[in-house]
């Protein structure tokens, strides 16, 4: 590995998806951007503010993954952040109901998040309306983070998807060919 593909390697071995999770910097897309240190290393921080740093609660912002990952199809990202939306009291119902392209019924917080992310993917950004809502619920640096939640996993999914990463051992293939 050149030094500076090391250097890649060791910041997300170190940083905070690596608590509990040895060997994380080669696994997923992580793996993909070691080799091309000079974006995935921008590109790894990015991702690292975005999932630790933001004040989205932690169900809102797995809503948002997993709809990201749903509408890609993207198994790694859908299969990795299903169980994390679990963790973070998302209902499993729901988010099968989401993998399988039907309407989820999230409720509160949980269904403007996939409200926004919907339309986010659908509409290529956001109406009126919608970002109203989102305003008066998340604030204006929520919907902030929000959005770039969404754009930064569709980066990870395309990742996914672009250089077929393989789901690791015991992950649930939730998008069978």
């Amino acid at each position: 590995m050149a030094p500076n593909q090391q250097q890649v390697l060791d910041a997300i071995e170190q940083g905070p998806r690596a608590k509990g999770r040895p060997g994380i910097g080669l696994i997923g897309p992580f793996g993909v951007w070691v080799r091309a240190p000079g974006v995935g290393g921008p590109i790894q921080k990015v991702g690292e503010a975005i999932r630790f740093t933001t004040s989205l609660a932690s169900n809102v912002q797995e809503v948002a993954i997993c709809t990201v990952g749903a509408f890609h199809h993207s198994k790694f990202e859908f299969s990795t952040h299903k169980a994390l939306a679990i963790q973070a009291g998302v209902s499993e119902v729901c988010l099968d109901l989401l993998r399988d392209g039907e309407e989820p019924g999230f409720n509160g917080d949980e269904g403007l998040s996939y409200k926004i992310a919907r339309e986010m993917l659908t509409e290529h950004g956001i109406s009126d309306t919608t970002y109203s809502l989102g305003l008066a619920r998340f604030t204006e640096t929520g919907m902030i983070e929000l959005v770039a939640t969404v754009g930064y996993y569709c980066l990870i999914s395309l990742t996914l998807n672009s250089f077929k990463i393989p789901l690791e051992p015991g992950m649930e293939d939730p998008f069978p060919d």
